[in-house]
């Protein structure tokens, strides 16, 4: 019998063998007594800086941990952690429309209070009202360019399919193509994307941290993990928190332009400096979250998947870890 978990499987191998493995300082073989652990990512985006320097800095080996990256689609990486084939989903934001969805699975750790996103126009846009019968392009479908594109313009009073239009583009490469061949009048771009857009003339019209708060960027895993493995979740946890407390203190800013510099392969510093100064606008040292600003989140998934049944923040996360970790590393409240 053909299951979901044999087909599962099929599509990791696939995924593995043609898309590519995101490793910040990789280890070509694993350090002895080193738990082997994977962890899907969406994107190479910079707002993983916090896991990123978890592991440059060593604080996942030093917590008995070998990380590894790897880049997939949000939706197959819930279903692998479900199965059991991927240990943790970094996309927070598919982890929740799991959650939303009935699935066993709830995210444990947000590293930012808000996406980490620029709404970038046409040259000769140059406020959000002009937007009004624009053609504006985000990723997918429910996707947090999606989200956030609709909520900001909701907030301009605009309604979705009278005022505007979506053109669903895919990734952030393509995104930033099709504003500047005017396949569309404006753009969600994250970083550094929306900072190349300004370099190329293009306005920044919105930066999603100024009107919008949900968390972002952490990572979720299973129901059953969470109760057959709470102390290596415990552990992933309070190691990422360190990652996230090292970038978030200005003093380690220099290191930090460093681990950008390395893991993202930029060559001027002073466009890591920019990409930085966007991170540091979003970003919680203490990984806390806006309970409303979650409810938020989830109502919006809830309506993407037309799922009627009110769903509380409350049900999608499982923060005692992070409550855990903060206490150790004296951060409690």
């Amino acid at each position: 019998m053909f299951t979901l978990s044999m087909l599962t499987r099929r599509l990791m191998i696939l995924w593995l063998s043609t898309a590519f493995t995101i490793i910040s300082s990789v280890d070509t073989h694993a350090q002895t007594g080193l738990k082997k652990i994977r962890m899907a990512i969406p994107s190479t985006n910079v707002t993983f800086l916090p896991f990123f320097a978890a592991k440059e800095k060593g604080y996942y080996r030093e917590d008995g941990l070998d990380v590894e990256f790897i880049l997939m689609r949000a939706n197959l990486a819930s279903t692998a952690v479900l199965t059991g084939d991927i240990d943790y989903n970094g996309a927070v934001t598919g982890v929740v429309a799991a959650a939303v969805k009935g699935h066993p699975i709830k995210v444990v750790i947000f590293t930012m209070r808000s996406p980490v996103q620029g709404l970038m126009a046409q040259k000769e846009i140059k406020d959000l009202q002009q937007l009004k019968g624009k053609k504006i392009g985000a990723s997918s479908p429910g996707a947090t360019t999606d989200l956030v594109a609709r909520y900001i313009l909701k907030r301009q009073g605009f309604e979705f399919g009278r005022d505007y239009s979506l053109a669903y583009v895919g990734a952030e490469s393509a995104r930033l193509v099709a504003l500047e061949t005017g396949v569309v009048d404006a753009a969600m771009l994250s970083v550094p994307q929306n900072i190349l857009a300004r370099q190329k003339g293009f306005p920044e019209l919105a930066f999603s941290a100024d009107f919008i708060e949900f968390p972002q960027n952490g990572f979720g895993t299973s129901i059953k993990k969470i109760k057959e493995s709470p102390e290596e979740v415990h552990r992933m946890v309070r190691a990422t928190l360190k990652g996230l407390m090292f970038v978030s203190d200005k003093k380690n800013k220099d290191a930090t332009l460093d681990i950008i510099m390395k893991s993202w392969a930029v060559k001027s510093r002073g466009m890591a400096g920019e990409m930085y100064e966007y991170m540091a606008r979003a970003m919680v040292p203490d990984a806390s979250i806006n309970m409303d600003g979650l409810q938020v989140l989830v109502d919006q998934q809830r309506e993407s998947a037309k799922v009627t049944e009110p769903i509380k923040a409350t049900q999608v996360i499982d923060y005692s870890f992070v409550e855990k970790a903060r206490k150790e590393l004296g951060l409690a409240r």
